[in-house]
């Protein structure tokens, strides 16, 4: 049997789409963007959002939009991929890398409290797998360091009057606490919409966020609008109006929106979406049954009043060294079964290292690491492929010894 590690769950609903998008005649940024933007916001239930490229263009459109720049700090997890702390880099920022705390994939507060300065207008979470971060506590500490903060000539960073929290949501899509989702939580959130995603639009992403005192949501959207289409002042709807050729060119911007072939998917994806994530719950509650005799670590994915997306399903292996974990993702490949690792800490790749990152400053980030494994799971798996995964799974750990 072949499993693949994360498929899209692709079926007729998205391809009618698609094809009533292609004989349109348009196919790139227009009417069916914006129709997926309002469906976004409303399922999300914040004023606005904004349908990008990618979560990275999102990322990095919120500090774009915040106005952080060359002299701003911004704090980040180790334990995440690059797309988190690029955008950093890209707008001319300085990154700064925060350990997580022992047995768990968050920031360690108390060292993310002594990093916070008065160059600080940035902390980026990571919703890792699905499971919406501790926001409240990162709030806490932005209000507790509010005298200290010193905002740039930005109006949303005067509006905020403190450290603004940023979350990397995407692998939360669809992801709750108590009565708020994912993307209304965080001052500004982006999702990826990519193609391993539980939600996905082939390649994409979105930016939502909370409405800020003194600042209009209409704004907002305005000016991201233009930072994704060369800051041009009109976009292809309002070219379309009789007469209405006529544009300028605001500042020169970025190319990163999002084509009405992409937001087709991503609306039929929308009606589909609930069954899709009850789907990947029973999946991930088969596995904690399963894994759970064994002394396996687990994520918590839907622990009361948290509902995870249960995008990812991670396993931790307490026995095993990192040279054990590799060669179980060997033992599962020779078997069929695709696996993964989520994540390699930053400081452990080159492009940080070379800008002064050493893993051994983040001992708990290489704990986390070095004994974890991504097995598949997708809301098209089968029961069969479900139970071929549990069984193989279990086989590979005792054949290794590690598990009884």
């Amino acid at each position: 049997m072949k499993i693949p590690f994360s498929p899209p769950d692709i079926g007729e609903l998205e391809i009618e789409k698609v094809t009533d998008v292609l004989k349109s005649g348009w196919i790139t940024t227009g009417p069916v963007v914006k129709e997926f933007e309002d469906e976004i916001s409303k399922y999300i239930g914040t004023g606005k959002a904004v349908a990008l490229s990618s979560a990275t263009a999102s990322l990095e459109g919120a500090l774009r939009i915040l106005g952080i720049g060359e002299g701003d700090e911004v704090i980040v997890p180790a334990y995440t991929y690059t797309a988190t702390a690029s955008p950093v880099v890209h707008v001319g920022a300085k990154l700064r890398i925060c350990d997580v705390a022992e047995d768990s994939f968050e920031m360690d507060l108390s060292q993310l409290g002594t990093m916070i300065n008065e160059r600080t207008k940035a902390i980026i979470a990571v919703d890792l797998g699905g499971i919406i971060a501790d926001y409240d506590s990162l709030y806490e500490i932005a209000i507790k360091n509010r005298d200290s903060f010193t905002p740039s000539d930005n109006p949303i960073q005067r509006a905020l009057g403190r450290i603004a929290i940023i979350a990397d949501s995407a692998h939360s899509f669809g992801a709750s606490l108590g009565n708020k989702k994912a993307g209304n939580i965080a001052d500004f959130s982006s999702f990826s919409f990519h193609a391993v995603k539980n939600l996905t639009t082939a390649e994409g992403g979105a930016l939502t966020w909370r409405s800020i005192d003194g600042i209009n949501d209409e704004d907002i959207y305005r000016e991201l609008q233009l930072y994704s289409l060369h800051g041009q002042s009109k976009d292809a709807l309002a070219k379309n109006k009789a007469g209405a050729w006529e544009y300028d060119i605001l500042y020169p911007a970025y190319k990163c929106n999002m084509t009405n072939i992409q937001a087709a998917i991503g609306l039929a994806q929308l009606e589909r979406y609930e069954v899709m994530l009850q789907r990947r719950k029973e999946l991930n509650e088969r596995y904690d049954e399963a894994f759970s005799k064994h002394g396996l670590k687990l994520m918590k994915h839907y622990e009361e009043p948290m509902k995870s997306t249960g995008h990812l399903y991670l396993v931790r292996i307490p026995k095993a060294s990192e040279e054990d974990r590799n060669q179980i993702i060997i033992d599962m490949a020779e078997r069929g079964i695709a696996c993964n690792v989520h994540y390699k800490p930053l400081p452990m790749m080159s492009a940080y290292k070379n800008m002064g990152f050493d893993i051994k400053d983040y001992p708990n980030s290489y704990n986390q690491y070095k004994n974890l494994i991504s097995i598949p799971i997708f809301s098209k798996m089968t029961d069969e492929e479900n139970r071929y995964v549990i069984d193989t799974f279990i086989s590979c750990l005792k054949n290794r010894s590690l598990i009884s």
